[in-house]
């Protein structure tokens, strides 16, 4: 076992992991907590109405994976395996503080908007799903005032988007998720993954190039 005060750089294998939290390394856990907390505190905030609410989600998630990590089987990747249990504890508190139905049937729409389909091709298209144009590049932020405001911009447009939206782009693009991670920890087809993926970001896309028009105007 490393020696507590040691610092653990990255994380090894799941493998090694796995056998060292079934061994107590507390350096390792440390390290697990270093790496992954700020992003599933993020996730969690998507479904929850504070902060504060988030971070008593994360400290259940992390306590119900030390409780179940001897019940880790290895058929998904240990972040996985993390995240859903982390989606899992986040829905049943959002539900709790917002007395909504469940993730399974709050959402048997799509979560569209008038724009959605427009920006992307058919499904009977080539490369179904893909943009019809490719976008503008915006430019970019001088300056720390604005480059504030995008950030705050951005943060705005997805706190605005529905709640599988706005979780699948949390995973996407900002937690760095594969696609295949996000259908395994929202248990989800690869094409509604998709689906909700595009219009996030069509959703996010229109809102900043509001943003860049009206500051263009004003400069």
């Amino acid at each position: 076992m490393p020696d507590r005060e040691e610092t653990i750089v990255g994380l090894p294998t799941d493998d090694a992991v796995v056998a060292a939290l079934r061994a107590g390394d507390e350096a390792m856990f440390a390290a697990m907590l270093d790496t992954w907390s700020q992003g599933m505190l993020r996730l969690a905030r998507s479904y929850v109405s504070t902060s504060d609410s988030a971070e008593e989600v994360v400290q259940d998630t992390w306590l119900a994976v030390i409780r179940g990590i001897d019940a880790f089987e290895g058929r998904s990747s240990l972040k996985t395996w993390v995240y859903r249990i982390l989606v899992n504890t986040a829905m049943k508190r959002g539900a709790r503080e917002s007395r909504t139905v469940p993730w399974s049937s709050a959402f048997d729409g799509d979560g569209g908007s008038p724009h959605d389909g427009a920006r992307f091709r058919d499904a009977d298209a080539p490369f179904p799903g893909s943009w019809k144009e490719v976008p503008a590049a915006w430019p970019a932020p001088e300056g720390e005032i604005l480059a504030s405001e995008v950030r705050t911009e951005i943060a705005a447009a997805l706190a605005a988007l529905p709640a599988r939206q706005r979780t699948v782009i949390t995973l996407r693009d900002i937690e760095g998720c594969t696609s295949e991670e996000v259908c395994e920890i929202l248990e989800i087809s690869p094409a509604n993954q998709r689906v909700l993926l595009h219009r996030a970001r069509s959703a996010v896309r229109d809102r900043l190039e509001e943003y860049f028009e009206t500051a263009r105007r004003s400069a």
